[in-house]
């Protein structure tokens, strides 16, 4: 062990100050300079951004099928009700006018009601359909966990060319002694 793993050690991989240069905790040990750092947590937020969209996609997926089955019951609740009114009204009034001996005029009008009331059953079906669709709750909640951890993070000030800190302001490099506000160059 060199003297330098044995400071680190020592101290209990704190920075270690003196020689030839200071050792960091956590991410120099492994031999990643910061640029390699930030270039993977950069490329695991990359990551996480796109495993949330298919997240999303994929309960939008489940909401949408549900949608269309619900629109489906709607336009077969529809399509019965208009088709079968006439066909199976008149049918069905002549049958109670001539069995029945009830007058034509009442006979098509409870054969109407009848119609009515299996177009709002079917109603109810397609309405009952339509409820069970939900919003995307996992995407929404990871997404506000993400832009919560977001929200904390502080932009590093940007280093003029002379290594001066232009606290955040663009700097024009071709005057170096005079830092642009941001928006213009």
């Amino acid at each position: 062990m060199s003297a330098a793993d044995e400071d680190s050690a020592v101290h209990g991989g704190r920075a270690v100050h003196g020689g030839a240069g200071t050792r960091e905790a956590g991410g120099a040990r492994d031999g990643r300079s910061l640029g390699q750092l930030v270039a993977s947590a950069t490329a695991e937020m990359s990551a996480l951004v796109h495993e949330e969209i298919a997240l999303a996609k994929t309960e939008m997926k489940d909401s949408v099928n549900r949608g269309i089955a619900g629109s489906g019951a709607i336009i077969v609740a529809g399509v019965l009700a208009l088709f079968s009114l006439p066909v199976f009204s008149f049918a069905l009034a002549y049958w109670l006018h001539a069995w029945w001996k009830i007058p034509l005029a009442l006979a098509l009008t409870v054969v109407g009601v009848i119609m009515l009331v299996f177009a709002l059953v079917c109603g109810l079906v397609a309405k009952s359909l339509l409820q069970k669709i939900q919003a995307p709750r996992r995407s929404i909640a990871s997404a506000k966990e993400t832009a919560g951890l977001l929200t904390h993070a502080k932009p590093h000030p940007r280093a003029a060319s002379d290594g001066r800190a232009t606290g955040g302001r663009a700097v024009d490099f071709r005057k170096a002694d005079t830092p642009v506000p941001a928006g213009k160059k």
